[in-house]
């Protein structure tokens, strides 16, 4: 069995077939696992300033709040749902 040390090493799947070949024949490195069970992720992030139109801003807020989110966590889930999107499509 293959282990790895690093997240990105994981591919994206086309399928669950592939994704159940893939954990097989691999299995995370046990410093990865002891990170992504103590909340590291986290630790990890980092401060950006990012400017937005006030309007779109307010209306962000709103939408966040008609889902009871909080609108940084929301902006974070879209970005993240982008993010896996473009990455589908290469």
């Amino acid at each position: 069995m293959r282990t790895f040390a690093n997240w990105e090493e994981v591919p994206l799947f086309d399928s669950e077939e592939a994704e159940a070949g893939f954990w097989s024949e691999n299995r995370p490195a046990l410093r990865l696992m002891e990170g992504a069970m103590s909340g590291s992720a986290e630790a990890e992030s980092v401060t950006i300033t990012l400017r937005i139109d006030p309007r779109m801003l307010a209306r962000i807020k709103r939408l966040a709040r008609s889902r009871y989110l909080n609108y940084q966590s929301m902006i974070k889930q879209w970005l993240s749902e982008r993010m896996e999107d473009e990455l589908r499509e290469k």
